[in-house]
């Protein structure tokens, strides 16, 4: 009868340890899933930082468009490199970004006013702006990609047609790049000036 008691207690001991080793397999597989999900979670926030740094072009571009080298009408019908402006549209990959951007050695495709740094030194935005038009010189609906707008508003007596204003469509694409292991980040807007 001694003997009995003693096996029982064995098997007991055996059964506990096979639970103990469950436990300690599902705690760390717990584990390495919340691992994953931070790691996911801070490539999100990270990506998101890239982007809103890369709204350092848009800033860029629309001062350049105000009161800079392309502030005028003349200036924008032919190519400035210094400026990192075409006024053709630039060739691009199936995904709509200027092959400019995707080369190793931007020195010979980006102007020196196209590359800016980033809010954190690390970070380093690279831009290019293309006129959406086929050839350089006036632009013409024939030619290039333009906005119109509809008059609007009551006649007041005047039967004579309203001419709407148009304007040429440019896009700007940055790329901006830094922080983790090569990072890339590629945006683009449209944006339009009256002819």
């Amino acid at each position: 009868m001694h003997n009995s008691r003693a096996r029982q207690r064995g098997v007991v001991l055996i059964f506990t340890l096979i639970i103990l080793l469950i436990l300690t397999i599902g705690a760390v597989a717990l584990m390495r899933s919340l691992n994953t999900s931070l790691y996911g979670a801070g490539n999100l926030a990270f990506r998101r930082d890239l982007m809103n740094q890369g709204e350092l072009a848009v800033a860029n571009v629309i001062a350049e468009f105000k009161t800079g080298d392309l502030s005028t009408s003349a200036s924008t019908l032919n190519n400035n490199l210094a400026d990192n402006y075409s006024a053709t549209m630039l060739p691009s990959n199936g995904q709509g970004v200027p092959t400019a951007l995707l080369a190793s050695t931007l020195s010979t495709t980006v102007g020196t006013h196209a590359v800016l740094t980033g809010a954190t030194p690390d970070v380093t935005i690279t831009y290019v702006i293309d006129r959406l038009c086929s050839a350089t010189g006036t632009p013409t609906g024939a030619l290039c990609v333009q906005s119109t707008a509809s008059p609007t508003g009551g006649t007041a007596g005047n039967t004579a047609v309203v001419k709407p204003p148009t304007a040429t469509v440019y896009r700007l694409t940055a790329r901006v790049s830094g922080g983790r292991a090569g990072t890339q980040v590629f945006l683009q807007t449209t944006f339009t000036r009256p002819d």
